[in-house]
């Protein structure tokens, strides 16, 4: 028969959803509320730090500051690396200056960068000043770069070697070092400026005879990033490149860093993530944001859509005339808009995405926008003619049919139109297309339904 505890720590190691995780929760809650330190750490005892975050993510604000209090030494420093922004932020606060000093000194530098980059000034410098000289230094170059950017993302603890050395002093030398990465992948050979002119995978290193020289062994034709550009940047290289690691190099070419896979991969989730939630109008929310935190956010953009409804209801206005004397127009121009706004909206969502990928480009930009422009109008035409129909049928009228058949097709085209044409315009001038797309292409399409419909309303039915 399987031991008991052997079965705790394998679920815990390998959660199978969210059962598992809620029954650690229900067992953190208790050891929380009796205060009870055995019992907290007996309860996330073998949970992988992935796990441990997610577990504090799903705690209540004030139970937070109990778990870090109860843990004490039991919460490590992967656990807190894995903590989404807003969490992190309650957690450290609740840590003292030197657990946190002595967290930081255990993490990579990129680590050590996310855990202090938001703490206040004053509470920031006292970490740092208890950091090894070594190690504070590091940081602080890193903290001195962008946010968002590869020198925030990149570890200061790499691999180098000349491209004259051997194959047996390359590895003599990482034998006999004590301070190697915790992971790294390859080596960059530099030249005598400190300048990256190759790497070497550690596999190609490990299958070389001693006496080979590091020059016919690495490869030249690598990717760098300067330690200003933008994490969007990196993860889309990464991704279209297939890269494992890449050196970062400072405003004279010189080698401060190496960015790894698993960093590139949290940026491009970040960026996905972020493209997502900016399309719904909600910023940089988590689920962690107290109740005023998140309606601080929404509220911006529940402004500007109640200032385009208000337009549209303008334009409602201008033929409230017609409804009056076609009551049906009040019925049916609500479907002309949500038909136009759903479309859009499938448009825009493609090309948001297209644009972060890069898969959207001035080359192909006309021959998208002509695809969607056709893909609106038969779209258009075809719920044209059920519509028309349904409604013929429904008020034994065909004119009307016709009408908003007519409207429909207009409206439709517009929208896909709108939905790739926004976006692009919005790049070009530098904003950000899925923070500000949906609302343009939403106002568009209210505003061209109403307007299509009960405009065509006014001049073929009266």
């Amino acid at each position: 028969m399987e031991n008991s505890n052997s079965l705790r720590t394998d679920q815990a190691l390998n959660p199978t959803g969210a059962g598992v995780l809620d029954k650690v929760v229900r067992d953190v809650s208790a050891a929380l509320e009796q205060r009870n330190h055995d019992a907290l750490i007996s309860a996330i005892e073998g949970l992988h730090p992935a796990d441990t975050a997610d577990l504090l993510e799903q705690l209540p604000a004030d139970d937070r500051k109990q778990f870090v209090e109860l843990s004490g030494d039991g919460l490590s420093a992967d656990v807190l690396t894995e903590l989404e922004e807003g969490v992190r932020d309650d957690v450290v606060d609740a840590l003292d200056d030197s657990f946190l000093a002595e967290v930081v000194c255990d993490l990579d530098t990129d680590d050590a960068v996310y855990l202090l980059e938001d703490l206040q000034e004053e509470r920031k410098k006292e970490v740092l000043d208890a950091i090894p000289i070594g190690d504070r230094v590091a940081i602080e170059r890193s903290l001195e770069c962008p946010d968002c950017s590869a020198g925030r993302m990149m570890q200061r603890d790499f691999v180098a070697t000349p491209a004259f050395w051997t194959v047996g002093e390359a590895i003599d030398m990482m034998r006999s070092r004590d301070d190697l990465p915790d992971d790294f992948y390859e080596i960059i050979v530099v030249d005598a400026n400190y300048h990256p002119v190759g790497t070497i995978g550690l596999a190609r290193i490990m299958g070389a005879k001693r006496p080979v020289t590091l020059d016919s062994l690495m490869h030249r034709d690598f990717r760098s990033f300067s330690s200003g550009q933008t994490q969007e940047d990196v993860a889309y290289t990464f991704k279209q490149y297939h890269l494992v690691s890449a050196p970062v190099i400072d405003e004279h070419g010189r080698l401060v860093g190496v960015i790894t896979i698993d960093d590139a991969l949290e940026a491009l989730d970040e960026e996905a993530g972020e493209d997502l939630l900016r399309l719904g109008g909600v910023g940089d929310e988590d689920l962690s944001d107290t109740v005023a935190e998140t309606a601080k956010q929404r509220l911006p953009w529940l402004a500007v859509n109640l200032f385009t409804a208000i337009l549209a209801s303008i334009i409602i206005a201008q033929f409230d005339w017609v409804i009056e004397q076609i009551v049906a127009l009040a019925v049916l121009m609500t479907i002309v808009a949500s038909m136009g706004g759903n479309a859009g909206t499938q448009t825009l969502t493609v090309a948001v995405r297209a644009l972060a990928t890069k898969d959207l480009t001035r080359t192909n930009a006309w021959r998208i926008i002509s695809r969607e422009g056709m893909v609106g109008l038969i779209n258009g035409l075809f719920f044209a003619a059920v519509m028309g129909l349904a409604t013929w049928w429904w008020y034994d009228d065909a004119i009307l049919g016709t009408v908003l058949g007519l409207a429909m097709i207009l409206n439709m085209l517009v929208a896909a139109l709108a939905g790739i044409l926004v976006p692009i315009g919005l790049e070009k001038v530098g904003a950000d297309p899925a923070l500000a797309s949906a609302v343009f292409v939403t106002t568009v399409t209210d505003i061209v339904g109403f307007f299509a419909f009960l405009g065509l309303a006014a001049l073929i039915l009266l």
